[in-house]
């Protein structure tokens, strides 16, 4: 894509061999002296080190000589570059500073003091390459702008003839957007039908259903899938995948497949069309190995700290007007993923329905707490509790006038659409009172291939009755190629689905396989994401953080990054919200090397030139 393929300034780096051990070992010093080479004010700087003090002294004298240059219109040729220069300056302050050693334990300056003078220091390639992409930033050399605007005499667009200049050129912005959505293939795609139809029969055959079963979502739920042998007479395995899902049963943890969601699998396992379906529910193999293993150990995996944000069982509340209630700890499957699967014993547990008195007592709190306007009513999945269940909390929610807004949190249109039956459809609806009280269903597509004609049709019941549909996508490896979330929004839209909060994943250590760096999140909403119609990306980038909730990414002010690990990890402090108000202190979280994603995305066929500006995200 020539408009976004814009190479930043190029190292020795074979990505495609960069995890490999002996590559790194042969590469380092190579990049190292790369590095030196590319800075040799800087490498004197560290190089004569005697007091750290001192150096770090002169190490901000140096960054403030070239903050002064940015102010200076004649020395940055771009405006890109001088912007670009400025973060990266901002971000080396940082990393230098002695508040950021403190609070974090690790010192760039002194490993670069000691590379320097040559001493042994274990680090990664992904930290030098962090280190040079920053200084490559500060002087302005990234190689990203392709043409010079004056900033005393831009361009103006002067009459009919330019205009249409402008027009030709944002044709092809537009052709090479829709050439990299359509490698991104939707489950409505007609072939992408006939094979599921043809799977669907084979499944039906499998497991002696009729059509009308299929069509029953209570069938569904009663023959969930979790033998991998099963498994196995449906889709192919790989022998990892197996082996994963043999160890997470037999340790009793929560898998297992709508038939349904296993219809939407292809055949083979090359996961080259369904790689996002299989990854919401076959756990990777090291993902299996570390939950087992914390939990031996007695790890608390409550990773997002909801109980110590829960006044009552069942609630949870960490936002002035909104709370969350959770009446059914279970769903149809569960997504490998997911920040609550720590408090779900398995797939549609029979305990998982709340006890009467603990969902008397939480409705009873919203009830005495007039402040709240707003329930997410979440869990688990409250799509799969039954018609007279719903009817019954959401009647009591009604009579509250102080809720004006009522969330349903459901996957079921994704894993489980024939659940949206009329019926259901019309208790959600009757609980809609326009001026008065809105209901909303909130779900979470992942991937264009899980949007069917199935799925459409379970949104449109909801939409002819009024009841606006939203999608939280969380962003991970498996949706996070160029133009790939693009695609998944172009999808939800054409069947109803209104694009909301793309999450960043959480930084569980055992969904490592997961996980991306936030700047990959923030370059996919600057670059992607606003080349397309508004209604298409009216969704907000957030990064949820423990105990505090939802920090908005495009929010600047209120994160930063503050440190880099030898592993090239950026360490990004991130300020709380609710400070003017609440005690609550910064939270410092360990994001993914932007190396190692490069890496893997080489490694899925990807051309990590595509991704080069991602360095200059923060």
């Amino acid at each position: 894509m020539e408009f976004i393929n814009k190479l930043a300034k190029g190292s020795i780096l074979d990505l495609n061999r960069v995890k490999s051990h002996t590559y790194q070992q042969e590469a380092f010093n190579k990049l190292l002296d790369q590095f030196w080479t590319e800075n040799p004010v800087f490498h004197q700087l560290v190089v004569q080190h005697v007091d750290i003090e001192a150096t770090r002294k002169r190490i901000f004298n140096y960054l403030a000589d070239y903050e002064r240059k940015t102010l200076n219109t004649h020395v940055y040729v771009n405006m890109v570059d001088r912007n670009i220069a400025r973060k990266c300056i901002h971000v080396l302050k940082n990393i230098f500073a002695r508040r950021s050693e403190e609070i974090t334990g690790h010192s760039v300056l002194e490993i670069l003091i000691k590379l320097a003078q040559r001493q042994h220091i274990d680090v990664s390639l992904g930290f030098i390459e962090e280190l040079r992409q920053l200084f490559i930033g500060m002087k302005g050399n990234t190689g990203l702008a392709d043409r010079v605007v004056s900033a005393e005499h831009p361009e103006r667009v002067e009459s009919k003839s330019s205009a249409r200049m402008r027009s030709q050129t944002l044709n092809a912005v537009a052709v090479s957007i829709y050439d990299r959505t359509s490698c991104y293939v939707s489950g409505l795609d007609e072939d992408i039908v006939s094979k599921r139809k043809a799977n669907r029969e084979r499944i039906m055959g499998i497991l002696g259903a009729t059509r009308e079963d299929w069509s029953n979502w209570s069938w569904h739920c009663r023959n969930i899938i979790k033998d991998p042998d099963l498994i196995m007479k449906i889709i192919q395995l790989t022998p990892r995948e197996k082996i994963a899902i043999e160890r997470a049963v037999s340790n009793g943890l929560p898998f297992g497949i709508t038939p349904y969601y296993l219809s939407l699998m292809d055949f083979h396992p090359d996961r080259k069309m369904d790689h996002a379906v299989r990854a919401q529910v076959i756990p990777p193999l090291d993902y299996v190995e570390n939950v087992i293993l914390s939990k031996e150990l007695g790890h608390d995996l409550d990773y997002m700290g909801e109980k110590d944000t829960s006044c009552v069982d069942l609630v949870t509340r960490r936002y002035p007007m909104v709370a969350i209630f959770k009446p059914y700890n279970t769903c149809a499957q569960i997504c490998v993923y997911c920040q609550r699967n720590w408090e779900i014993t398995d797939v549609l547990a029979e305990e998982a329905e709340a006890p009467k008195s603990k969902l008397q007592t939480a409705l009873d709190w919203f009830e005495n707490n007039e402040s709240i306007s707003e329930v997410l009513v979440t869990g688990g999945d409250p799509g799969i509790i039954s018609d007279e269940m719903t009817n019954r909390i959401l009647g009591r929610l009604a009579k509250m006038k102080h809720i004006r807004r009522i969330r349903i949190g459901t996957r079921v249109p994704v894993v489980l659409p024939m659940r949206i039956t009329e019926d259901y459809a019309d208790i959600l609806a009757s609980y809609t009172d326009p001026g008065e009280r809105e209901l909303c269903v909130m779900t979470h597509f992942e991937h264009p291939y899980e949007v069917t004609p199935e799925s459409m049709e379970a949104v449109q019941k909801l939409r002819v009755r009024g009841i606006p549909v939203y999608n939280q996508t969380v962003y991970t490896m498996e949706n996070s190629r160029r133009f790939e979330m693009v695609s998944l929004r172009m999808a939800l839209r054409s069947i109803g689905v209104d694009p909301y909060y793309t999450f960043n994943a959480k930084g569980k250590k055992e969904t490592r396989a997961y996980r991306v760096p936030i700047a990959r999140l923030i370059q996919e909403q600057v670059e992607e994401a606003r080349l397309t119609p508004g209604l298409d990306r009216t969704d907000e980038a957030v990064f949820n953080i423990p105990r505090l909730g939802k920090s908005y990414l495009r929010a600047g002010h209120d994160h930063e990054v503050v440190m880099v690990l030898p592993n090239g990890a950026r360490i990004y402090e991130f300020y709380p919200w609710d400070h003017s108000f609440a005690d609550t202190a910064p939270y410092l979280h360990e994001d993914v090397p932007i190396l190692d994603f490069l890496a893997e995305m080489s490694r899925r066929g990807e051309d990590p030139a595509e991704y080069r500006s991602i360095w200059y995200y923060f």
